[in-house]
């Protein structure tokens, strides 16, 4: 890679790695660790072909998806033992519903199985379309279709407190139910 390259390299690196580091905590159920080593070995492979690559960022979330599912469908997988991470810096006053939903959110994903954890994230935070996705996960849309839905249907299961922490209005429920009306 001549200097260049390198520089672009960097600054692509310094630039977007933030971002691709969210969608990788996404993809790995919030496990930070496994985050830093899956954009980690994107951006390795990336480097590695950067003169060829004409969009760089798809290229590297590309990578991240393909790597994530190579992860999940090993069946020996070598996992390492996480101890407690440090707390997060303090949040203002005001912003912690915000964190408190991020927290239930990111342990109801984590019970998820990494197929319907990596759909959602596709789906839902990449606003990536059906078709899309199953192009990356190499399946049919209706087995995307078909995952998703099983997928909100299991994190509602598991986290009924996100319909709590839900900041849109609730739908009144319709009510059928015979009306007497005065004169």
């Amino acid at each position: 890679m001549d200097a260049e390259a390198q520089d672009s390299f960097r600054e692509f690196v310094a630039g977007r790695s933030s971002a691709l580091l969210r969608t990788a905590v996404l993809l790995t159920g919030g496990d930070r660790h496994a985050a830093e080593d899956l954009l980690q070995t994107a951006l390795v492979r990336a480097a590695g072909r950067w003169q060829r690559i004409d969009e760089p960022e798809a290229y590297v979330r590309r990578i991240l998806y393909r790597q994530q599912i190579s992860r999940w469908r090993l069946k020996w997988r070598r996992r390492e033992v996480t101890v407690a991470e440090p707390p997060e810096p303090g949040h203002a006053p005001d912003a912690s519903g915000a964190a408190e939903l991020r927290l239930v959110l990111r342990a109801a994903l984590s019970r998820l199985t990494a197929r319907q954890r990596t759909v959602l994230v596709l789906r839902y935070f990449e606003d990536l379309p059906e078709a899309e996705v199953a192009r990356l996960l190499g399946c049919s849309v209706g087995t995307v279709r078909s995952t998703t839905h099983r997928s909100l249907a299991r994190l509602r299961e598991l986290a009924p407190e996100l319909a709590a922490l839900d900041p849109r209005p609730q739908r009144p429920s319709r009510d059928f139910s015979p009306v007497e009306v005065g004169p």
